[in-house]
C-alpha cells in the first residue's frame, strides 16, 4: 500500500515504552517523562504580545513569500553579525523555515538524485537520515564515538564513498550526545567538504544553550565555509518557540536557492505574524536568554549530582539541554530505559533511537522544574539501579 520509500523508514522503536507508560498512569503512577526535547518554560512575553499585535494586520492575512519577509531576514542577518560575529546577504543568502526541521528534511529534494549518498551521524537527529530516504538517497552512517568525543572521524570515511557523497549532515551542539565542536574542527569539515565536492548540513539549533563560559562558534566563523555550508537554526529552544514553527538557514547563496525552489513548490511560507513575533524573538535581550540558560544550568547541575551520587557514570554537558549517559553493565538501552519506567516510573530516550552507535545510552531532556528532577533522583536511590 506505501511507498518503497515510506517502507525504508524504520519502525516506531518507542512504541513498547509507550505503552509500559501508559500502563504505568493507569496504575495511577506519576511518571517523570525525560524523554521529550520541548521546553516547558513559556514562550517570553514580549514575543506573545508581537504576535497578537501583528495577528491583527489585514496584510498578514495573506499569502506571505516564500523567502519570508525581508524585515525577518535582515534580523537574522543581524543577529548573526551580533552573535557569532559574521555577516550575511539577508536577500541572497537567508530563508525562512517553517521551523528548522521543514528545511532540514526538504534540503535532500533540491540536490540528491536516485541512490545519491548523504553521510550522516550516528547516533543523530532521526530526520537526517529520513530526509535522505525520502529523496531517494542512500544514507551511510558515520560513528560518533565517545573515544572521539562524539565527532566524525573523518580518516574512516573509505575515500570512494566519500567521493559519491553529496551531503555531510552534521550538529554541534549535538543532540543527542550533547557534544560541542570548537573551529579546529570545523576547519576539519570544510576542507573534507572542498575536497569531496560536499554540501555541509549543519544543524545549529543548540547554539545558544551553553554553559559554563562555553559559546557555540558558528561553521562561518571558519574561512571559505561560504563555499560548501549551510546552517539551519530555530526559535525552538533558544527562545522557548516549538509550537510556534519558525526558524531559518543561511549560507551559500545557491544551496539557499536550491532550499528555496523546493519550498515554492512545497509550502506557502510562514505566518507573516509568526515572522514578526520572531523579530522580536531575534532581538529579545541577552539577559532574558541567560535567564533561560541559568534555569536549564541549575537542572542540569541538580541532575548530574543525583546520578553520580546513584552510582551512574555520566558527563556534565556543556551545551543543549540533554544529558547523555551510559547505561550500566552494558545493559542495552531499550532494556535500561524499560526498567526505569518499571522500577522507578521514570521515562528517558533509548540511545539506540537515533542509531545503532547510540546504544549504550540513554537520553535526558531537561524540560522539568527542580523539584521534579529531584522527585526523580530520589526515586533511581530508592531502586537501586
Amino acid at each position: 500500500m506505501y511507498s518503497e520509500k515510506l517502507n525504508k523508514l524504520p519502525p516506531y522503536l518507542f512504541a513498547e515504552l509507550d505503552r509500559l507508560k501508559v500502563e504505568k498512569i493507569r496504575e495511577g503512577i506519576e511518571v517523570i517523562d525525560f524523554g521529550v526535547g520541548d521546553p516547558d518554560l513559556p514562550t517570553p512575553q514580549h514575543i506573545i504580545d508581537e504576535l497578537c499585535r501583528s495577528a491583527r494586520k489585514p496584510e498578514n492575512h495573506k499569502y506571505p513569500s516564500y523567502d519570508g519577509l525581508l524585515s525577518f531576514r535582515e534580523a537574522v542577518a543581524d543577529w548573526y553579525t551580533e552573535r557569532k560575529g559574521v555577516s550575511f546577504d539577508p536577500e541572497l543568502e537567508i530563508i525562512t523555515l517553517i521551523g528548522s526541521k521543514e528545511g532540514i528534511a526538504h534540503i535532500p529534494l533540491a540536490f540528491l538524485n536516485h541512490g545519491d549518498v548523504t553521510l550522516v551521524p550516528d547516533p543523530g537527529y532521526p530526520v537526517y537520515f529520513i530526509g535522505t530516504i525520502l529523496a531517494g538517497g542512500k544514507p551511510v552512517f558515520v560513528p560518533l564515538t565517545k573515544e572521539n568525543n562524539f565527532l566524525p572521524d573523518f580518516d574512516s570515511i573509505d575515500a570512494k564513498t566519500a567521493k559519491k557523497a553529496r551531503i555531510l549532515y552534521i550538529n554541534y551542539p549535538n543532540n543527542p550526545t550533547a557534544a560541542v565542536a570548537d573551529k579546529k574542527f570545523y576547519r576539519e569539515v570544510v576542507d573534507f567538504a572542498m575536497d569531496n565536492n560536499i554540501i555541509v548540513v549543519h544543524d545549529f539549533a543548540y547554539s545558544e544553550i551553553t554553559f559554563d563560559g562555553y559559546r557555540a562558534d558558528s561553521i562561518f566563523s571558519v574561512h571559505d565555509a561560504i563555499e560548501v555550508a549551510i546552517e539551519f537554526h530555530s526559535l525552538s529552544k533558544t527562545y522557548n518557540m516549538t509550537g510556534w514553527r519558525i526558524g531559518f538557514a543561511v549560507g551559500n547563496a545557491d544551496i539557499v536557492k536550491g532550499l528555496k525552489l523546493v519550498k515554492t513548490n512545497i509550502d506557502s511560507g510562514v505566518f507573516q505574524a509568526v515572522q514578526e513575533a520572531g523579530i522580536a524573538a531575534l532581538k529579545t535581550p541577552q539577559k532574558t536568554i541567560n535567564e533561560i540558560v541559568s534555569v536549564y544550568k541549575e537542572r542540569r547541575d541538580v541532575l548530574i549530582k543525583g546520578l553520580k551520587e546513584s552510582g551512574f557514570s555520566v558527563e556534565k554537558p556543556r551545551a543543549t539541554f540533554y544529558i547523555w549517559m551510559e547505561t550500566p553493565d552494558g545493559m542495552g538501552s531499550m532494556d535500561f530505559s524499560r526498567t526505569l519506567l518499571d522500577q522507578a516510573g521514570i521515562v528517558t530516550t533509548p540511545g539506540v533511537g537515533f542509531g545503532d552507535h547510540g546504544e549504550g545510552f540513554i537520553r535526558f531532556a531537561l524540560t522539568k522544574n527542580v523539584e521534579t528532577i529531584e522527585k526523580a533522583v530520589e526515586r533511581l536511590k530508592e531502586a537501586g539501579l
